[in-house]
């Protein structure tokens, strides 16, 4: 049987009740000073998971502390913290360790943290990168967008999913923008995207003028606070939020009855599987980047994957093939939190191009 850990953290104070009810009315400032106190512990023993093939167990491991604090707090602290985590994983018996939300962004993505343990380390970060693409073609297809001819926008290009979002779409279509802080990180990728592909994208640090114009946008920067508003997306767009804080403000699904906005890199796990743990997902669903310790669990593969901040394709293509082999699959859409109905999609394209109709007998 495999067998693999998890790192989990709370996104913010709030998500601290899911597990400490008596938090639930304390300041945001009183709960992050307690978890500086606290070290990693077990959250949960995870059970069920069988594919055709192969069967797995693991534990979710929590390294208690808020995003912003992995951001902010000296990066020398927050590493040990997260080894800690790792090497508890080891102590129970896991043989690969996935590192979720921003352990996997803190330092040199998993790096460091795979020098100091004995198991395998990996951040999911491929198989969320397969999976977000997946469903974002299936939601242009649901919307009736080319996707070969739309505008396609990367938040985030420079990191390492959005990089590997790129080198990807950059295959499938014809106007891709890649957006980040670093022009110069950007403009190396562009041409590594030139080289490879020959396709010339568009590069800018500019995310509001991007977003106007783009019909189909990957989120997945590593921002804290939400950048996108509803006032920055045109009629029609869809939005796959892969990142953890969302990218995606919720005003926009308040808003915004025009625009489709999923969450990237959900599925569907096999078997009777039992987090004993509630992340706010339906039963037998996870992320991606769970998933694939997971499937590296049943597949019992054992080495380092998706480490650093340089994703290859064939990785991507790689946990892909393994997923669909063990029985892995997208889970629908969901969206804040709730499940989107094909009837819902169907509104929100009518919605759209009502409001595009508008818009054109206006300007005639």
């Amino acid at each position: 049987m495999g067998k693999f850990a998890f790192i989990i953290h709370p996104l913010s104070a709030k998500d601290v009740s899911r597990k400490f009810a008596f938090t639930k009315n304390w300041p945001d400032k009183y709960v992050e000073s307690a978890l500086k106190y606290i070290p990693p512990f077990t959250v949960s023993h995870i059970t069920g998971i069988e594919s055709p093939l192969a069967k797995s167990e693991g534990w979710f491991i929590a390294c208690p502390l808020t995003s912003r604090q992995m951001v902010e707090m000296p990066e020398a602290y927050v590493m040990k913290k997260i080894i800690k985590a790792a090497k508890m994983a080891e102590k129970l018996g896991a043989k690969v360790v996935g590192l979720g939300a921003f352990t996997s962004i803190v330092g040199d993505a998993g790096l460091t943290i795979a020098k100091n343990v004995n198991i395998a380390v990996t951040t999911g970060n491929s198989y969320t990168v397969a999976t977000a693409l997946e469903g974002t073609r299936q939601a242009a297809r649901q919307m009736g967008i080319d996707l070969e001819r739309a505008g396609v926008t990367v938040l985030g290009a420079t990191g390492s999913i959005g990089a590997a979002c790129a080198q990807i779409l950059a295959r499938e279509v014809r106007y891709l923008t890649l957006v980040a802080r670093h022009e110069v990180k950007l403009e190396k990728l562009a041409g590594q995207i030139l080289q490879s592909t020959g396709l010339a994208v568009k590069v800018t640090a500019n995310t509001k003028a991007a977003l106007k114009s783009a019909d189909i946008v990957i989120a997945v920067t590593s921002a804290v606070d939400s950048i996108i508003e509803p006032e920055d997306l045109k009629p029609g767009a869809i939005v796959c939020d892969v990142a953890r804080p969302r990218n995606v403000s919720r005003r926009v699904a308040e808003l915004r009855n025009d625009v489709l906005v999923i969450e990237g890199g959900v599925v569907e796990v096999p078997g009777a599987v039992n987090f004993g743990f509630n992340f706010g997902f339906p039963p037998g669903t996870s992320y991606a980047c769970m998933a694939e310790t997971m499937i590296l669990s049943l597949e019992q593969r054992y080495d380092n994957f998706s480490l650093g901040r340089d994703l290859t394709v064939k990785q991507v293509e790689t946990i892909n093939k393994l997923a669909h082999k063990h029985g892995f699959k997208l889970a629908g859409f969901r969206s804040f939190e709730r499940a989107l109905t094909g009837e819902e999609i169907d509104r929100i394209k009518t919605n759209a191009a009502a409001k595009l109709d508008i818009k054109e007998r206006v300007f005639v």
